[in-house]
C-alpha cells in the first residue's frame, strides 16, 4: 500500500506537458478543479475525463501510475459514495433497506461524487508527475508574488510546500524500511482489532518521527551553511518566461471550463 502512494514523485521527460511553465500547470489544475465542481451531468464528466486522458497521453506518464495513486484513497472514495448513495433525499425511490433508502438522486450524486474525487486526484497527481518540486516552488512563488505587498512570506511558504512534497516519497520509503525491520523482528501489523492495530503502529511511529526530526535538523543545518536567508535578494538560475504553448494551453483550459459552465446551465 505504501508503494502505491505516488504524490510528490516526479517523472522526468521531454514532452509538451513537462516543458509547460509551472505557473501554467498550476492555473490549469485550478481551472480543472473549478470545472469539476461545476459539472452536473455525465456528459460534462465525460468531457473532463477525455481532457485528462489527452493530457496523460501527451505527458507519457501512463494511466497506470495515476490509477496506482488512487489505491491509498479507495476507502475514502467508497465511503463518500456510500454516504451520498444512502443519505441523499429524493422522490424516486429505487430500493429500501430498513431506514436506508436508495433514490435515483442519491445514485446520481454518488456516481458524480466518486467521479469528481477520482478525476480531481488524478489531475493533481499529473501536475506533480510532470513538474519538479523546484519548478513548482518557483511557479507558486511567482503566482503569489502580489501578496508580498501585504507582507506575506511568499517565498518561505512556497519553499515549505515544495520541501513537503519533495520528502513525501522519502518518508514513504523510510516507513517501508522500518516496517520491514519490525516484521523481521516478529512484529504483526495485520492481525487483531482496530485498537490492537493502532498499538502495533507505535514501533513504527517512534523511529519514524526520530528519523524525520533528524533529517529536518540536517536540512536546516545544510541551508544555514549555504547562507540561506529566505527570499530577500535571491536570484533565479532559470527565469520563468511564458511561451506560445503556455498561452495556448491556458486558452484551451479556459475554453473547457467555460464550456462546462455553459453546459451546466442546460442540464
Amino acid at each position: 500500500m505504501l508503494k502505491d502512494i505516488t504524490l510528490g514523485q516526479f517523472f522526468p521527460g521531454d514532452t509538451v506537458a513537462h516543458r509547460l511553465d509551472p505557473r501554467t500547470k498550476i492555473l490549469l489544475v485550478v481551472l480543472y478543479i473549478v470545472a469539476l465542481f461545476c459539472a452536473k451531468s455525465l456528459l460534462a464528466y465525460g468531457i473532463l475525463a477525455a481532457v485528462l486522458a489527452v493530457c496523460v497521453r501527451i505527458s507519457r506518464v501512463g494511466i497506470k501510475s495515476l490509477v496506482r495513486g488512487l489505491k491509498p484513497v479507495v476507502f475514502i472514495i467508497v465511503f463518500t459514495g456510500i454516504l451520498n448513495l444512502f443519505f441523499t433525499p429524493g422522490e424516486h425511490i429505487l430500493a429500501e433497506l430498513g431506514f436506508l433508502r436508495i433514490s435515483a438522486e442519491g445514485l446520481q450524486n454518488a456516481v458524480f461524487m466518486v467521479l469528481r474525487i477520482m478525476l480531481l486526484i488524478m489531475g493533481t497527481f499529473l501536475m506533480t508527475y510532470t513538474t519538479s518540486p523546484i519548478s513548482l516552488t518557483d511557479g507558486l512563488e511567482r503566482l503569489l508574488n502580489w501578496m508580498k505587498k501585504l507582507h506575506v512570506p511568499v517565498h518561505e511558504l512556497a519553499m515549505m510546500m515544495s520541501i513537503a512534497l519533495r520528502f513525501i516519497p522519502t518518508l514513504i520509503e523510510e516507513t517501508d524500511k522500518i516496517m520491514s525491520a519490525q516484521k523481521a523482528r516478529g512484529a504483526d501489523f495485520e492481525s487483531g482489532n482496530l485498537i490492537q492495530k493502532a498499538k502495533a503502529m507505535l514501533p513504527i511511529l517512534v523511529p519514524l518521527f526520530v528519523s524525520d526530526f533528524r533529517r529536518a535538523d540536517e536540512l536546516a543545518t545544510a541551508m544555514e551553511c549555504r547562507c540561506y536567508h529566505g527570499g530577500e535578494g535571491r536570484t533565479k538560475l532559470h527565469v520563468l518566461q511564458y511561451e506560445g504553448r503556455d498561452y495556448l494551453a491556458l486558452a484551451l483550459g479556459l475554453a473547457v471550463t467555460a464550456g462546462i459552465i455553459v453546459l451546466r446551465q442546460f442540464t
